[in-house]
């Protein structure tokens, strides 16, 4: 049977008590993250990015230019 938040009675909690369980959620996910496998594919993607960064480290745009156009 399908686990959801009605059925635990987390929509019974006040926000307040909600955001405490999302932290405690995420932060028992953050301990065993070093157990999961990063897929393949993930890596060869993160080595062709670096390996264009190499190429030309220029070629991006720089964290003002990005958070300009963001806020635009």
């Amino acid at each position: 049977m399908p686990t959801n938040a009605k059925s635990l009675g987390i929509d019974l909690l006040s926000l307040g008590d909600r955001m405490v369980l999302v932290e405690e959620i995420w932060d028992s996910i953050a301990a065993e993250s070093a157990s999961l496998e990063v897929p393949q594919s993930h890596k060869e993607e993160l080595d062709r990015r670096l390996a264009d960064f190499d190429s030309d480290p220029h070629s991006g745009s720089s964290w003002e230019d990005v958070k300009n156009r963001l806020q635009k």
